[in-house]
């Protein structure tokens, strides 16, 4: 790919210039949460004393044979139905030689030609607008081993093969996305997706998460694609949108300059924001596939790939939609979407009988301020979809003020009583009785001579500190809009009873 010119005045666009279009797709790999690992009866735990989850067959001692785990195969269809995958009939396994201290084999079981699954797709929304981002394909494999670095005299190199064979699927996107906020768009749907389905905890902070990112750039308007770098070691969203725009950025300053790129892989660098080279990039060759010849190939059976997508709960694309249907703004019901347990605290809240709105409005605010606040899970506050329902009526009927709902929100968590019977024992119903507005608001408006004669000589906002004033007085218990109309209506009156000019 030769180096375009750019202007002096070339807009830039996501951190590239204006005459370049980046072109991304991701590798995903998610551990699955079976009991047991992928070939062998070894516990597939996260953690664990080093090299205690370990047998002949994941250690690859001499005679030591695999047996595909069932529950694997199960999840691995889970997941590709939920991405819109189309299941094959019939799937094999495949040697992936290559050569790691970790690999105990010196090849990975994988699958080459014939994937678990292929032609899917997931929806994304930015600001940019919806789009569909194909996935070419989903496929089974094992994990390697994990090297230690530095250890003993800090020179030392120890490995750890507890998760050497443990069940993964890789989910490859095709080179769809055109922006690293889409790539993050796409990997929070993707991750949502996956975690919804109960296959994986999708925790990118213990690795059963895992994003690689084939990145270029081209000059804009072309169907050619460019020089593929491959950008590795990126452990959060935010550190793969980095990481990816800066790339983008890097590959175009050096087509400014007439350099050459080359295909490779290169390594994020949290800490300095760079990529930094690593090796060149493996071409498939390179990797001598071919056929596992202790695995015969896998026929899966149409009806069992219909039980298992009969038995996946609503997923976030649909969640999403539903709340977006029902009035709440995108950012709104992807926050709910995304963490699971508000998403399915409100569906319950709503199913006790209150609006959807109010009870995500609640969510969004209040509770969700207590969790940031508190660092628990949602489950651990004494509050139930119920008792917020309950809350929200006595809202909606008028019976306390917004005020006063705070203060009985607060008590609930407290106590984990009924809101109903908060409101009685602490006597917080609101004051919507006009005679008693009315003798404080006289109080209020005799205490204040300055505030009411500013008021009288037009300057109107002022009301809302007489408001405040009435709404102090009475403890939050004051209906404001009926306030408001009391207080209104005696200023008039002393308006007209000034002596005229």
């Amino acid at each position: 790919m030769s180096g375009a010119t750019l202007g002096a005045g070339a807009e830039a666009r996501d951190g590239l210039p204006a005459a370049y279009e980046m072109v991304i797709g991701l590798e995903v790999h998610v551990e699955l949460s079976t009991r047991t690992k992928m070939f062998c009866s070894c516990p597939a735990d996260f953690g664990g004393e080093p090299n205690t989850h370990v047998c002949p067959v994941c250690l690859a001692l001499p005679g030591a044979l695999p047996v595909p785990n069932r529950r694997a195969v199960e999840f691995a269809i889970r997941a590709a139905r939920a991405l819109h995958c189309e299941i094959a009939a019939e799937t094999k396994f495949d040697r992936k030689n290559y050569h790691y201290p970790d690999l105990p084999k010196g090849y990975q079981i994988s699958q080459y030609d014939q994937p678990l699954a292929r032609n899917g797709w997931l929806e994304i929304e930015t600001e940019e607008g919806r789009r569909r981002i194909r996935i070419r394909r989903l496929h089974m494999e094992e994990d390697a081993g994990k090297s230690l670095h530095g250890e003993g005299d800090g020179e030392a190199t120890l490995l750890d093969f507890n998760r050497a064979g443990v069940p993964l699927v890789e989910i490859v996107s095709e080179p769809d996305l055109r922006s690293p906020e889409e790539a993050r768009a796409y990997l929070e749907m993707l991750r949502a997706t996956v975690f919804y389905t109960g296959v994986s905890d999708v925790k990118m902070e213990e690795g059963s998460l895992r994003c690689d990112a084939n990145v270029s750039i081209r000059p804009r308007g072309s169907s050619e694609l460019g020089v593929l770098v491959e950008v590795k070691n990126m452990n959060s969203f935010r550190a793969v949108q980095r990481a990816l725009a800066y790339e983008a950025e890097r590959q175009a300053r050096a087509l400014a300059r007439g350099e050459r790129l080359e295909r490779e892989t290169r390594h994020w660098d949290e800490a300095r924001g760079v990529t930094l080279p690593g090796r060149s990039k493996e071409e498939v060759n390179d990797y001598r596939y071919f056929p596992e010849p202790d695995l015969v190939p896998l026929r899966i059976d149409p009806a069992w790939v219909a039980e298992i997508e009969a038995s996946l709960p609503e997923l976030p694309e649909a969640r999403l939609g539903r709340y977006q249907e029902a009035g709440l703004a995108y950012k709104e019901a992807w926050t709910l979407v995304a963490q699971r347990e508000l998403g399915d605290f409100l569906d319950a809240t709503v199913a006790a009988g209150a609006p959807l709105r109010q009870a995500a409005n609640w969510l969004l605010g209040e509770v969700s301020a207590r969790l940031n606040e508190s660092g628990r899970p949602l489950a651990e506050l004494r509050l139930t979809p119920a008792g917020l329902a309950g809350l929200v009526a006595l809202v909606e009927a008028g019976t306390v003020t917004p005020t006063l709902a705070k203060q009985v929100f607060a008590r609930m968590l407290e106590t984990g009583e009924e809101p109903a019977v908060i409101v009685e024992r602490e006597g917080l119903v609101q004051i919507r009785d006009e005679a008693a507005l009315e003798a404080v608001a006289e109080r209020v408006i005799e205490a204040n001579p300055k505030v009411v004669a500013d008021i009288l000589s037009g300057k109107e906002k002022a009301v809302a500190a007489l408001v405040g004033q009435v709404m102090r007085e009475t403890r939050g218990k004051a209906n404001a809009a009926k306030v408001n109309e009391v207080l209104r209506r005696r200023l008039a009156e002393l308006r007209q009873a000034e002596p005229r000019g």
